[in-house]
Parts: C-alpha cells; structure tokens; sequence
C-alpha cells in the first residue's frame, strides 16, 4: 500500500512539475499583429480614368516580414522611388512593430491646382507593447506648393484642405492615425482624399502613401530561465526518481516469477 501510495504521489509531482517547467506553450498563446505597406491608390480621375493599384511591398508579421519595391509610376498620378516595409513580432514580450517608407515622392494629380508635392522620403511607423501603442510619420524634405509648409514630424491627424475658387476638392491628412474596431493602430504617413462632384474637382477616391498597423500586444510567451528552471529540473527529479524506481522493481519481480 505504501509503495502504491508513493508511486500515485510521485505521478502527481511528475504532472505538476513539468507543467511549471514548460510554462505557457506557444500554442496558448496569442501574439498581436502587425503589417505595413508602402502606396495604396483607388482614384477615379476627372475623364473617367480610373487608377486602382497597390498596396506595394507589402509586409506582414506572418511573412514575408519585408519587402520592397522598385517604384510606381503612374503618368498623371503618382511616381515614387524605392518602396522598403517591414513588420515584426516578438513572441517572448508579445509586442509588434511595423515600418513603411516611401522615397522621392511627387504626386502629380495635384501639380495643376498646388503647384509641385514632392518629398525625399515618407515615413510611418507604429509599435504596440504592454504598455499600449504609438505611432508617428516622419517626412523629410517635403514640398507643398502653394499649400504652405508642414512639420517634418508633424502632428497626429495633420490635415491640409486643397481648394480651388474657394471650393475643397481634396484634403491632405499628415500622420494620419487610426484607432481600428480590433483594438489595432494605422498610421498613414500620408492620406490625400479627392472630394468628387466639387465645381472643379480632378476627381474622387484615395491615395495612401506608407501606412504601418500595429497591435494590439499579444500575450507573453514566458520561457523558464536561470534559477526557476534549476529548481524546476531538481523538482522534476526528485518526484521522477520514485517512478522510476518502482517501474524497475516492478520489472525485476516480474522476471523473477
């Protein structure tokens, strides 16, 4: 009976302690997401024109984690140079992070209303931890025309009205941040919207240029290091070693009959 006793004990231990040595197995686990892309474009220009294309360079924290493009060049709309996006996860702390930029930009749909809107390099990017998200757009060497100057790091939801005779026919949205239904953040770096039907209008839809979404945060993966995993390892042994004993005792009495 004792015998018994100590080998159902000792199973017990066995069930226990190598739960606390594996920890939360990935399969438990629920790591956010992250994506990114460079250009996206959904216009319908004034003629009847329509541009739909994109998003170019694509990433995903699923794979691929990044990307890159050569440019677009669309006569009338858009041209830029190398498209680069990446995305990213870290299964031990649950965060993710993503990255689009798009280089030497020029946006000729609006060249006839604004003058030239060009820039070296749009960038956006976000990130999401324990602690919550965060996003921001940097622009560097950025053109606006007649539309007037815009901060290199501007403002969340910096936006710009393009008007024509006094009328809006289209808005420029700076750092344009979202916070999504899932709990999810996108920025887009840069986000021209045509207002259709306007009196002059060149057009309706929209123009995203390098858009990052985070999040939010998974859970944790925890990995059983340093001094709890010395002491889960001699836990493991001392309760394993009765098993074991048993089990070739038992085997020896057997041979012996």
């Amino acid at each position: 009976m004792r015998v018994r006793m100590t080998r159902r004990a000792a199973a017990v231990g066995l069930v226990a302690v190598a739960a606390l040595v594996v920890g939360a197995a990935p399969a438990s686990a629920a790591p956010g997401d992250a994506s990114a892309h460079g250009a996206r474009l959904d216009l319908s220009l004034l003629g009847g024109n329509a541009v739909s294309s994109g998003p170019f360079a694509a990433a995903d924290a699923n794979g691929p984690t990044s990307n890159t493009f050569a440019g677009v060049d669309l006569p009338s709309a858009l041209k830029t140079g190398v498209i680069n996006a990446s995305a990213s996860r870290d299964d031990k702390t649950g965060g993710v992070h993503s990255t689009a930029s798009t280089a030497d930009v020029r946006l000729d749909l609006l060249e006839t209303v604004t003058g030239v809107v060009s820039a070296d390099l749009v960038e956006a990017r976000c990130a999401a931890t324990q602690k919550g998200l965060t996003g921001k757009s940097e622009l560097a060497g950025l053109e606006l025309g007649r539309l007037g100057e815009v901060d290199a790091e501007p403002a969340p939801n910096t936006t710009v009205d393009v008007d024509l005779l006094g009328v809006d026919i289209a808005k420029l949205v700076f750092n344009e941040q979202i916070r999504n239904a899932d709990g999810s953040l996108t920025v887009n770096a840069l986000h021209l919207t045509l207002i259709g039907g306007a009196l002059g209008s060149i057009g309706s839809g929209d123009l995203v240029l390098s858009s990052a979404t985070c999040g939010p945060a998974g859970l944790p993966i925890p990995m059983a290091s340093g001094a709890g995993l010395w002491i889960g390892l001699g836990l493991l042994a001392l309760f394993g070693a009765p098993v074991a004993a048993a089990a070739i005792r038992r085997r020896r009495e057997l041979a012996a009959v």
